[in-house]
């Protein structure tokens, strides 16, 4: 039974575990790199580092991790020269200090700089975040200021003594603060038993999986559905014929006691393999998050999987008499058969489990038709105790030798043929009804009989219209997507079995084409729309591309503008591990990041580590038209890019030339990363003048 495993490469998800682990006010946080001594430029700014300076992202970037731009008069001197011996020792370091904001608004911050390892120990990159203590500090001044009254104005040292101590009790405070809120998360600095912290390492790493969580795709995973399947189909037979030809009669049910139990409890089991089950989220992500998980089922099959796991037949344990009573309330376990429909696409996986399942679905309707018709028979024989004997089950007994009498006005009749007789009958009479007309041998003799008949004549026709009459079409329905994606997986084998392509080549060929045909289903936006006039086209590009065409750069861009645009804007996918450009390769999109993190690299260093919502490319010129990239883009995780033709780009702004100026000069504010060769000519500038101003 074939699943969808989802997506399962390894990540390096280092950027999420980050983001996570700070939470409202603590949401101000930057990368740096720690490979690059002179500066250690920044690589990453969150949204909050830059609402808390007023810098944007474009100008915080590749600036020195020492936030020398927050710097101002009252700014200390003495911790501006332990910041830049922290750095240079890779140590962590954590003090307040006096910052100034974009629009020279004085703040005091709490600075917590923790240098981060990669896999082989090697520190590569300086996490530091910034918490906003002004008002905390505001009262501690107050409050200083109010025991500088109490005391006298004459104790000048024990003030200085007193402000420091307020100062340190300050840092403790806020420090203690941090670690009580994230005890759960990533802990960077020393816990209260003075042991070393677990630092987050910046490396590729698989998806991790407690020991309790079952896979949904694993073969143990698989035999427990089947069995389950099978259970299902116990209880959608047996219910109904303990209803109707069972009845009252404890011995007879007594006798199948033992097997409803253990159903009971292999659904109960079942729930509890349900909460503990990985799955596959809408964007193709295999979810091992337990709490997810139990979210996850609680809103979908929690409630019909625990109506039908209600152990009925522990009631027999407690001498209940009514079994009628308790055969009733057992029909609901029929919505199990609710399952089977949210399951057909595993189960249909090949042709003869189609068959199986649309045969044994038509044994089914047949079986509840036969207990159907048993009741009526048996209602009116009841009805009519004097003088009845046109009733099916009248003629059966006379058929049989076993005729039924009337013993007594009140207690109805009695003898006649054994229950495995009769429901023999009333299957025979079903199933020919359903498939024919019947024979005659058992027919319809009263009115409620004839009409029931004529009833499974007409579904028996349906049945014959909607299965047996279109199996073909109903097979090729249900495989017109399968088909292609295995149709197109067999060429892709091909290919590589005659071009002997290598084993690691082919894993990432395969990979990819998976990965992508779960995001997208085999579905080409291109070829689909190609039909639709230009208009409509527009509209639609329009808004699957709305994240990159609402930067700030499109602004002024007049609607018409934005529409040529669309057009020449598509969506890609990158994998994980995947090189989007390699350095000196041509630049020939401007991408957009709309989920997912990658990183620039040059040399092996790390330059900048791009996440959602960042803008990578190069500043356009209407003269050079010719990009030579100057570093390595590669893939951490799954990511989903919106990228613009660049090719596409210049002729739109040759076709709106009163937008193009406008667009030079804008691009290069939203770029987060600037590709274009030469750039970092500029960048190397730019940290040599801070290493310069560090030492005067």
């Amino acid at each position: 039974m074939p699943v969808m495993k989802g997506l399962l490469a390894p990540q390096n998800t280092f950027l999420d575990t980050i983001a996570t682990r700070f939470d409202g006010t603590h949401s101000n946080f930057i990368l740096a790199n720690a490979q690059v001594s002179k500066g250690f430029p920044i690589v990453y700014c969150s949204d909050g580092f830059c609402e808390l300076t007023g810098f944007s992202r474009a100008e915080v970037m590749q600036k020195s991790c020492a936030c020398k731009f927050l710097y101002g008069p009252e700014t200390s001197e003495s911790i501006i020269l332990s910041i830049d011996e922290a750095l240079e020792e890779r140590k962590e370091f954590k003090d307040e200090i006096m910052f100034y904001k974009k629009t020279a608004v004085l703040f005091w911050c709490l600075l917590d700089i923790v240098p981060i390892k990669n896999e082989k120990g090697d520190v590569v990159l300086f996490l530091a975040s910034f918490k906003d203590i002004t008002d905390t500090k505001a009262k501690a001044i107050q409050e200083d200021k109010k025991e500088e009254r109490r005391r006298g104005r004459g104790k000048t040292g024990s003030h200085f003594s007193s402000s420091r101590l307020r100062s340190s009790t300050v840092l403790y405070h806020i420090s203690g603060h941090l670690h009580s809120r994230e005890k759960s998360k990533i802990k960077l600095n020393k816990n209260v038993f003075g042991d070393p912290p677990a630092l987050p390492e910046y490396k590729v790493a698989d998806a991790k999986k407690s020991k309790f969580i079952l896979l949904h795709y694993s073969t143990f995973k698989a035999g427990w559905d089947w069995l389950i399947l099978l259970a299902t189909f116990y209880v959608a037979v047996t219910v109904p014929y303990n209803v109707c030809f069972i009845g009252d009669d404890d011995d007879l049910t007594r006798s199948t006691t033992v097997s409803d139990i253990a159903v009971e409890i292999l659904f109960i089991i079942d729930i509890v393999f349900n909460f503990r089950t990985s799955y596959v989220s809408k964007s193709g992500q295999v979810i091992f998050d337990a709490r997810q998980i139990c979210i996850h089922y609680l809103t979908t099959w929690f409630i019909i999987d625990l109506v039908a796991a209600l152990p009925f037949d522990l009631l027999y344990g407690f001498k209940v008499s009514v079994v009628s009573v308790v055969h009733l309330l057992k029909t609901v376990r029929l919505l199990r058969l609710l399952r089977l429909l949210q399951k057909m696409d595993r189960y249909s996986q090949h042709g003869t489990v189609v068959l199986t399942l649309l045969m044994s679905m038509f044994a089914l309707l047949a079986h509840w038709m036969a207990c159907i018709w048993y009741i009526i028979g048996k209602m009116e024989m009841e009805a009519n105790t004097y003088n009845w004997d046109i009733g099916w089950l009248h003629e059966l007994g006379k058929r049989l030798d076993a005729p039924y009498f009337t013993i007594g006005a009140n207690n109805g009749s009695s003898s006649g043929p054994s229950v495995r007789s009769v429901y023999v009958a009333s299957l025979y009479f079903t199933l020919s009804s359903l498939t024919s007309v019947g024979f005659g041998n058992v027919s319809a003799n009263t009115d409620a009989e004839k009409i029931f008949s004529i009833c499974v004549m007409l579904i028996g026709a349906l049945m014959h219209a909607l299965v047996f009459g279109n199996v073909t079409a109903i097979i090729q329905r249900m495989y017109s997507r399968w088909s292609q994606y295995h149709t197109r997986t067999k060429d892709l084998k091909d290919f590589i079995r005659v071009h002997h392509l290598p084993q690691s080549l082919k894993q990432r060929m395969l990979e990819y084409f998976q990965t992508t045909w779960s995001v997208n289903n085999g579905i080409d936006s291109n070829e689909l729309l190609k039909d639709f006039p230009d208009e409509l086209r527009s509209d639609i590009t329009m808004h699957l591309n709305k994240e990159i065409l609402e930067l700030s750069m499109f602004a002024s861009a007049s609607r018409g503008c934005l529409r040529s645009l669309s057009l020449h804007t598509k969506t890609s996918f990158c994998t994980p591990g995947e090189y989007l450009l390699r350095q000196g390769d041509a630049l020939q999109a401007i991408f957009f990041v709309c989920s997912g993190s990658m990183e620039v690299l040059k040399g092996g260093m790390v330059l900048a580590i791009l996440g959602k919502g960042d803008l990578i490319g190069a500043n356009v010129s209407l003269d050079d038209r010719v990009i030579k990239t100057n570093a390595d883009v590669k893939a951490l995780t799954y990511c989903d890019l919106q990228c613009i033709s660049l090719k596409g780009l210049y002729e739109v702004l040759d076709l709106y030339p009163e937008y193009s100026h406008q667009f030079v000069q804008d691009i290069q504010q939203d770029l987060t990363y600037n590709l274009r060769e030469g750039q970092e000519t500029h960048v190397k500038a730019r940290l040599s003048t801070t290493a310069l101003d560090t030492q005067d």
